[in-house]
């Protein structure tokens, strides 16, 4: 894999991690369209360096609500969280952890299912007409769901649980967490910013978990040392790209333009399965 392809690639997960049009569909067909030269384990290393650059992003657009919690979570272990004092500003936080906590235990389920999940993203076919199906959930996520006044102060595990296990249905190809979580947010009455919010939060134990098992899995099969400088460049422009594209999402959230990324998925899926009749 030359640094450029690696860049290239790079720039498609920092863009579509965020933006609600599944950022493994794209990198699934545009691995497969460059005929990318790496072993599949391999492979997994360098999508597991873009997903750790995705995720650092995250950490630095969300490090106020991640330090909140990190603060509640010590001071509840230490036997100094007062549930009782009024106002406290960290007990929202730890009601939202609890839901984020609570929101993550479907992927458990999911991480154990990886295996049959994996052939997938060979299946350009498949991965078209998710990504259809993902421009049909932005458009009744903006246009047929109407937001509700639910934020970190009112959230319930319920609605954890009912957003992640949506969310653990984006490890499809061609499915954006980002858009069944935004759609099960607001289907539980969350505000169009928080159900935002809530689904970038949930995506950082979720990529963590799977880059844990995804770095075991390489690292014990040993990494090529010469295909270092590619991956690392990808990594370093997939971190910057998506935190400049996370800063970009909230504004279109903002400006009521979600919704028009729908086209996008449509004509993306429609040409991939295209993609996957000719070639």
């Amino acid at each position: 894999m030359s640094v450029w392809l690696a860049i290239l690639l790079g720039l498609v997960q920092g863009v579509t991690e965020f933006i609600p049009v599944s950022s493994s569909g794209h990198l699934a067909v545009l691995e497969q369209l460059f005929h990318v030269s790496c072993t599949e384990q391999q492979l997994l290393f360098f999508n597991t360096l873009l997903h750790l650059g995705t995720l650092a992003a995250v950490c630095m657009v969300c490090r106020e609500d991640l330090g909140k919690m990190a603060r509640g979570g010590v001071r509840l272990l230490q036997g100094q969280m007062d549930f009782s004092v009024f106002g406290d500003p960290l007990i929202p936080a730890m009601r939202q952890l609890l839901c984020i906590a609570v929101g993550s235990l479907p992927l458990l389920a999911v991480l154990l299912l990886s295996g049959k999940i994996a052939p997938l993203f060979a299946m350009p076919g498949f991965i078209g007409v998710a990504m259809i199906a993902n421009g049909f959930l932005l458009f009744v996520c903006d246009r047929l769901i109407r937001p509700g006044s639910k934020g970190p102060r009112t959230i319930s595990p319920a609605d954890g649980l009912w957003i992640g296990l949506a969310h653990a249905c984006a490890v499809l190809p061609g499915l954006s967490s980002v858009a069944v979580a935004l759609a099960a947010a607001l289907s539980r009455g969350c505000t169009r910013k928080y159900a935002l919010r809530f689904s970038l939060l949930l995506s950082v134990p979720a990529v963590a978990g799977s880059l844990i098992v995804s770095l075991v899995r390489c690292l014990s099969s040993g990494i090529q040392l010469a295909l270092l400088p590619a991956f690392l460049a990808g990594f370093a422009v997939s971190a910057v790209v998506g935190f400049f594209t996370i800063r970009l999402l909230i504004r279109l959230m903002h400006r009521g333009m979600f919704g028009h990324l729908c086209t996008y998925c449509w004509a993306a899926g429609a040409l991939t399965i295209l993609i996957s009749v000719i070639f």
